[in-house]
């Protein structure tokens, strides 16, 4: 038997047995190794709620699970704001057939279209998710926040972010220019299980991601609630009288969050 083949008899097969335990035990360490930052993370959001301030919320790809877990959700903040490329239609006046471009994050300028088309405040905390970091609309919109003044939470995987080049002309990437960064745990590549004969399957980083996004979510709701702030939550509009109680709490952000259809 050649040392390849005696090294994959002995690797344990891909299996729905086998991501469960190894995703649990990523997250199980990500919840002790991850405290002090989700800490930092959601003084940042705190602040930013007594301030009458917005959380700017931006990724792309599917990085935007974790900015829906956090922008505009039952159980989730009032004062969030989901920014997408395709702003750049429903209120920039693009043709929509420019969503098609594959391309299109790469274009220089279009973070800054999307920044302007939010309108923030200089209160509005921004937060930057992408598992890589290195994408060039991410790091153009991380980079334009910062120039603005805005503090900067940044989600993404540092093995993954370390592991590769720059690729913006700046030379930074995501969690260079963030305020306080969390670290996702997910590999390079973000898939979890290597398959045999190269390659691997099962991302990680959205389990891991949502893990993050929720425990700073409760760690600033708890910080608001220690100073005597009430946290503006939404209620799940599938309840009677959700969707009632949410519209009256959207009132104080009038014109600076959208929730158009997913």
């Amino acid at each position: 038997m050649s040392v390849e083949s005696a090294n994959e008899s002995v690797t344990e097969p891909v299996s729905a047995d086998r991501f469960a335990r190894e995703g649990l035990a990523v997250l199980h360490r990500l919840t002790e190794s991850a405290r002090a930052d989700v800490g930092a993370a959601a003084t940042l959001i705190a602040d930013c709620v007594r301030e009458d301030g917005v959380v700017q919320a931006f990724g792309t790809g599917h990085s935007q699970a974790m900015v829906l877990e956090l922008a505009g959700r039952a159980g989730g903040f009032v004062p969030t704001n989901r920014i997408q490329m395709a702003d750049l239609v429903l209120f920039g006046g693009d043709h929509p057939s420019g969503l098609d471009d594959p391309l299109l994050e790469r274009e220089p300028g279009i973070a800054v279209r999307l920044y302007e088309l939010a309108a923030p405040r200089p209160q509005d905390l921004f937060v930057v998710i992408s598992n890589s970091g290195v994408n060039n609309v991410i790091v153009e919109m991380a980079l334009h926040a910062k120039e603005r003044g805005h503090r900067l939470l940044a989600l993404t995987s540092l093995a993954h972010t370390h592991s590769v080049p720059a690729t913006h002309p700046s030379g930074k990437k995501l969690a260079d220019l963030a305020d306080v960064v969390l670290d996702n745990a997910a590999p390079r590549g973000d898939a979890l299980l290597e398959l045999p004969g190269g390659g691997a399957i099962c991302a990680l980083s959205t389990l891991t991601g949502v893990m993050l996004v929720q425990m700073t979510v409760a760690e600033a709701a708890a910080q608001l609630l220690a100073s005597g702030d009430h946290p503006p939550v939404y209620v799940s509009a599938n309840v009677p009288g959700g969707f009632e109680s949410n519209l009256g709490l959207e009132q104080r952000y009038a014109g600076r969050i959208r929730r158009t259809a997913s």
